[in-house]
């Protein structure tokens, strides 16, 4: 249950009385030794969360739920679009499973403190490796499986891992990727050379293994268990690298104890999700999302947590939520277009059990998010995080007795407890600015960066006073807490000393029925400064009549904001350049 029945009186509660706010919901997680304060400030001028507070995140995710009595409800549910194989694993066998893997970890030499590097697709496997090294206080570090070997040579280097842990394939769309060559270049590459490599073995693509080196992940499941190791809760959990979209790609840490108490208070009060409920995350394990809401958060909160290898197709989409039962979708805005593209002459679709769907990764354009309500016949909200944060800044709370305001639904909502964001205006007078977060976060954000074996936060994540986080996101405030989202810095157009938003361009673009999706950029323009240009995505019927959709979509857009915004390039594109999370890669998009 939660204590409060409105936002205006959890938020006033999180800004008046932080330390008896979040010491009580530190509650919400077991401690070995229970925390007497909060937050502490760091020589190094950041915080930690709950310090002096002992626990093990592992044994918050498995083997309490199994000592209460819930060790026969089922802990995940995966299934694979490549290969159409599918596993249900309870608590109990996902505790059996985990703790022998442990046990493995700890033969091959891996102790608290130790990097382990996860380079593996959405498996249960995946999840099992990120859980042991949490039991055993060792730090995980899942990186994309798709990955070449420069890039996987990179993250080797940076964070030095005692074992590395592969499959022995991923898929693109139903080939069969093999893993192990991109290991050996990668080993060859990179100076840093680990102990020992795991492999898990499928069945489409079995991988030959090197003696003495390599080991096979599901022997080492037999070992003899382990029991969870007490960590401290600023002990780092583990290393996650960002996209790369803002620079070279960061290695942030996500501590133990603040991380668990956050996303252990996110499932009930963001998404109304309570022990036994199925949560539905599309996003692959080596994101954010994948660690925060398709591994941690479920199992924190008792819940079933379903995950898919591959893209979901629409069909795929509705077979999921109905036969699973699922309760919460997490998905993307790109997941959103692909099957808006694929339903466009279909029906919406009834699913009894889900309540509602989350989109995050990017903005959501109201348009989209319309579209989405009218299939699914449930409410599709926005909300905003980061890597960085591991959890929402903004969010809509649906786990409040109080109903969500309408007005906000096409917006990312209102501030999470512990965020308080602030404008830092970029023009005088504008209403608009970088939304920075007045320092200390809240729990569940970075306690730093990995850095040549060290923990830090670079200078350029705060501002120049020291008292704020920068987002590098744009937007606005409203009385009533409302954040609304204008983009990236660098995707704000300067036209003629004017202002405007990429993101409010392409929304207006993205309402012409026959967008699939768009882009805006700026150009540089010798007379007014910088210009926007527009790269549209049309679904394919409409491919005939470019010319008159060019003219609708600037017509629309002078109509909209006005002829000043200088609108007079649309280039039609068969895709968009993306992350491998789904980003739009805006910088790299060019006439």
């Amino acid at each position: 249950m939660l204590p409060w029945t409105t936002y205006e009186a959890m938020a006033d509660a999180a800004l008046n009385q932080p330390e008896a706010f979040w010491l009580e919901a530190a509650q919400r997680i077991t401690w070995q030794q229970a925390p007497t304060i909060a937050c502490q400030n760091r020589a190094d001028g950041w915080h930690d969360w709950f310090a002096g507070g002992v626990l093990n995140t592992c044994y918050n995710a498995i083997d309490r739920h199994v000592e209460q009595g819930r060790g026969t409800q089922t802990a995940f549910i995966w299934r694979s679009c490549a290969t159409k194989e599918q596993q249900v694993v309870t608590y109990r066998e996902l505790q059996g499973r985990v703790a022998g893997f442990a046990g493995g970890l700890r033969a091959l030499g891996v102790e608290k403190g130790d990097r382990v590097l996860i380079a593996m697709p959405t498996l249960v496997e995946t999840a099992i490796a990120m859980l042991a090294c949490a039991r055993l206080g060792a730090v995980h570090v899942v990186v994309f499986a798709g990955y070449a070997a420069a890039e996987l040579a990179g993250r080797i280097e940076d964070v030095a891992p005692k074992v590395i842990i592969i499959a022995s394939c991923s898929f693109q769309g139903q080939t069969a990727l093999p893993a192990m060559p991109i290991l050996n270049d990668a080993l060859r590459i990179a100076a840093y050379k680990p102990k020992a490599c795991v492999i898990a073995q499928r069945e489409a693509c079995p991988a030959p293994l090197l003696p003495v080196r390599d080991h096979d992940f599901y022997s080492l499941e037999q070992s003899t268990p382990v029991a969870p190791v007490p960590v401290h809760s600023e002990d780092p959990l583990y290393i996650l690298h960002t996209s790369g979209t803002t620079g070279k790609p960061k290695g942030i840490v996500r501590d133990n104890g603040g991380h668990a108490v956050a996303l252990a208070l996110s499932m009930p009060l963001i998404y109304d999700c309570k022990p036994g409920d199925v949560f539905f995350t599309t996003s692959d394990l080596g994101w954010v999302v994948g660690h925060s809401y398709g591994v941690y958060a479920p199992l924190l909160s008792g819940c079933t947590s379903l995950v898919v290898e591959g893209n979901v197709s629409a069909s795929a989409m509705r077979m999921l939520c109905q036969d699973h039962a699922v309760k919460c979708l997490f998905t993307t805005p790109t997941q959103l277009r692909v099957i808006r593209q694929e339903s466009r002459n279909l029906a919406g679709v009834l699913l009894p059990e889900l309540a509602r769907i989350f989109v995050a990764g990017e903005y959501a354009e109201p348009t989209l998010l319309g579209w989405a309500r009218s299939y699914f016949q449930r409410p599709v909200v926005n909300h905003w995080w980061q890597t960085e944060t591991g959890w929402s800044i903004t969010a809509h709370f649906f786990g409040l007795p109080e109903q969500e305001p309408k007005a906000l639904m096409n917006d990312i909502g209102r501030p999470v407890p512990g965020f308080f964001p602030a404008i830092m205006p970029s023009v005088p007078e504008e209403p608009g600015g970088e939304i920075a977060l007045k320092l200390p976060l809240p729990p569940g954000c970075l306690a730093g960066v990995w850095q040549s074996g060290n923990i830090m936060v670079p200078a350029s994540y705060c501002d120049e006073s020291g008292y704020y986080y920068r987002t590098f996101d744009e937007g606005t405030i409203t009385a009533d807490r409302a954040v609304h989202m204008l983009g990236r810095s660098d995707d704000v157009i300067k036209v003629a000393g004017r202002r405007i938003s990429g993101v409010q361009i392409e929304e207006i673009i993205s309402s012409h029925p026959a967008v699939y999706a768009c882009a805006v950029v700026a150009i540089s323009d010798a007379l007014r400064g910088q210009r926007p240009v527009a790269y549209v995505v049309v679904a394919p019927q409409y491919a005939a009549n470019m010319s008159v959709m060019r003219s609708e979509i600037i017509g629309q857009v002078n109509l909209t904001i006005g002829k000043w915004v200088g609108l007079k390039d649309v280039h039609f594109v068969a895709q968009l350049p993306t992350t491998r999370s789904g980003k739009i890669l805006r910088k790299q998009i060019s006439l």
